[in-house]
Order: structure tokens, then sequence, then C-alpha cells
């Protein structure tokens, strides 16, 4: 999911972590740190030529004064880097329409990419990474730090599978930035309120 009208900045540039366009926009010191290492209560808006403005989403559903409590191996600044660092995939349909119906986001549009995993995977492998958790939400997903995102090959998949059952993996991510998305992405569609209403690209045309 991305916000409204992101698409056309995505092709051309790719899907870009929030650590990989503050470097792309020559964002820095006092700035940078605000965004990248402190919980976005509200969307942050910048940008540079030839690309204009960009959306960096909110982390409303995080709690920064409350983080501490359940964090290991790290504080609360390096898992904010940790978090924008990467860039995030739902594996479940499921997940994305009850996020997209929350109240925080049910009156947005967003657009959402629908992406052919296994040749993103077979592709990135080496940056790609597992959670059994949503990491960017505070309620509910358990504690969290230097261990929550594994490589594939490392993943207690069947461990999980037994306890968690559909959510034995709940986010893929991957590293900075996926340059060529557009290489493996079906289709874009504007969503509103938990459900697809526009389309707006796909692969075959």
């Amino acid at each position: 999911m991305a916000e409204s009208g992101s698409w056309s900045n995505i092709r051309k540039i790719g899907l870009l972590s929030t650590s990989a366009l503050l470097d792309l926009f020559g964002i820095t010191g006092k700035e940078r740190d605000a965004i990248e290492s402190h919980q976005r209560r509200n969307s942050v808006t910048i940008g540079h030529p030839p690309f204009g403005p960009v959306v960096i989403r909110d982390q409303i559903v995080l709690n920064e004064n409350a983080l501490g409590t359940i964090l290991d191996g790290m504080g609360k600044s390096d898992y904010f880097r940790l978090l924008n660092g990467k860039v995030f995939f739902w594996v479940r349909r499921e997940r994305l329409e009850r996020l997209l119906n929350g109240r925080q986001y049910r009156n947005r549009a967003h657009d959402v990419l629908t992406v052919d995993t296994r040749s993103l995977i077979q592709s990135h492998h080496d940056h790609t990474h597992l959670s059994r958790i949503n990491s960017g939400a505070f309620f509910g997903s358990g504690r969290r730090g230097v261990g929550t995102f594994k490589r594939i090959e490392d993943y207690p998949f069947e461990e999980l599978k037994k306890k968690q059952k559909d959510d034995a993996v709940v986010e893929l991510a991957i590293d900075y930035a996926i340059k060529d998305i557009s290489e493996f992405t079906i289709k874009v569609e504007k969503w509103i309120g938990g459900k697809p209403v526009e389309p707006i690209w796909d692969s075959v045309h």
C-alpha cells in the first residue's frame, strides 16, 4: 500500500524505503532525524526536482512512548531506523483489508500494488526478510527488536505454522529499495475503505 497518486513516481524511481527516499532527496540533520529516528505521528511531504513531492507515510499505529517496554537488544531510535530502512509487503490480503478499513485509513484513498512474490524474492533474495508480527504496530503484536526480521532460510516457518496458522508469516521486508519494482508488479489499484474501487495499471497493458 502506498499513498494515493504514488504509482507514477514509483514506476520512475522504484519502491523506496524511508531511508532511501531521504538519501535520494538529500534530507539530513535534524529534519532527517525527526523523520527517520522517531515516530511519525503524521505523514510528511518532501520534494526535490525532478521527482516532485513525495509523501512519507505516518506511523500512527506505533507508540513511541511505550515502545521501549517491548524492545529486545536495541533502543527506540534504533528500531525506528530499522523499520525505515526496509520496504514492506503484506503476505495476506486479509491483513491489508483490515488495515485499510481501520479507523485511521478507511476514508483515505491508497495505491495498492499486487506483486509476483516468487519473482520478487528470486531477484532480491539476499535482501529479503520475513517477520512473524506486524512490526509497525504496537498493540497486539508482541515483543520485537534484533530478532524480528529473519532471512528466509533462518525463518522458523513450521514452528510458527503450528502456533499462528495462516499468520506464520505476517510481513515480507526487503532492505532499502526495490528500484525495479515495476518488473514484478502485476497490477495497481485505487483502494478506499478496505476494498479496490478503481484500476490504475496492470502489467498486460
